[in-house]
């Protein structure tokens, strides 16, 4: 038997009530509607759950004796279907999933945890590495956040673009090209590619090629990181975001130089999936990511 939880909601009414009238004027609905479903209520219980003494109604033992329960769990269920919309980040106790490119992971990543660690020190940030190949970890909750330049074409996921970051060529202290760097030494010059799908071009391929021009690609690298360890120890150039490369780019004591084609700025999107959207939790660990890159990027 499937048990009708509107035949508790009736029955915590005729408890608090004690009649059948103030328990139809709680719920907003007729006498004989209340006393239809309290008929129902003690085919279903067998037992008269109310019955009249004089000029009012009495409960029965029975009855009595599961009032207090019969409150609770219509209280329960109450709030399971009216969920609070406010969020207590001081007792916020979960684990957040990021997703995102190592220059991300060192220039976004610090702030983002301290950030957290003070407003909601129950919090937890999990970043993982991108992937060589797309996953289905933001459909299935295995990821809450992606970080990048990609955006998800499916209509049950959310993108929002969060900055942008202008591209620099990286090269090694005393680089021949240091102060003196033209489309065509550009070009002529060794580069390090940084692609997570292991992609010899990039968007400024395209652009060389219109001006008549070609770059030697001699690596292509899944991060920033493998790529600036080659141009440290050698003449080859890599093309990156200036800012939030910043960090890996000084830890190995390279230097930058402006990118000599106009070339459009590198977008940082933010990925999740559509079930998250009402999620209070999930929505503040948005702002908070939103909030710190508009930080880092200066753009806030």
């Amino acid at each position: 038997m499937h048990a009708d939880l509107n035949l508790l909601t009736v029955l915590d009414a005729l408890l608090e009530e004690g009649s059948v009238m103030g328990a139809a004027q709680r719920l907003h609905l007729s006498s004989p509607a209340v006393s239809r479903t309290l008929g129902r209520i003690r085919k279903v219980t067998g037992d008269d759950i109310l019955v009249r003494t004089g000029h009012t109604m009495t409960p029965t033992p029975y009855a009595l004796g599961i009032a207090e329960e019969v409150h609770r769990l219509v209280r329960e269920a109450n709030a399971v279907l009216s969920p609070s919309r406010e969020l207590d980040l001081a007792s916020l106790d979960r684990t957040f999933t990021v997703q995102c490119h190592d220059a991300l992971a060192s220039s976004l990543v610090p702030a983002l945890v301290g950030r957290i660690a003070e407003q909601a020190p129950g919090v937890r940030l999990r970043v993982l590495a991108e992937h060589s190949a797309d996953t289905d970890d933001l459909r299935h909750g295995r990821v809450d956040l992606e970080l990048g330049g990609g955006t998800p074409v499916l209509p049950e996921f959310r993108s929002e673009t969060l900055g942008t970051d202008a591209l620099a060529v990286v090269m090694r202290a005393g680089h021949p090209c240091t102060g003196r760097l033209d489309l065509a030494a550009y070009a002529a010059q060794p580069h390090v590619v940084v692609s997570r799908r292991g992609r010899l071009t990039a968007p400024i391929d395209a652009e060389l090629e219109a001006g008549g021009l070609r770059r030697r690609v001699i690596a292509t690298v899944a991060t920033v990181h493998s790529a600036l360890q080659i141009a440290a120890a050698s003449d080859a150039l890599v093309t990156t975001t200036a800012i939030l490369c910043r960090p890996l780019v000084d830890a190995f004591g390279l230097v930058t130089e402006p990118l000599p084609v106009e070339s459009a700025e590198a977008a940082v999107n933010c990925n999740w999936h559509q079930r998250f959207d009402s999620d209070l939790a999930h929505a503040w660990l948005r702002d908070q990511v939103r909030t710190t890159l508009a930080d880092v990027l200066g753009q806030g």
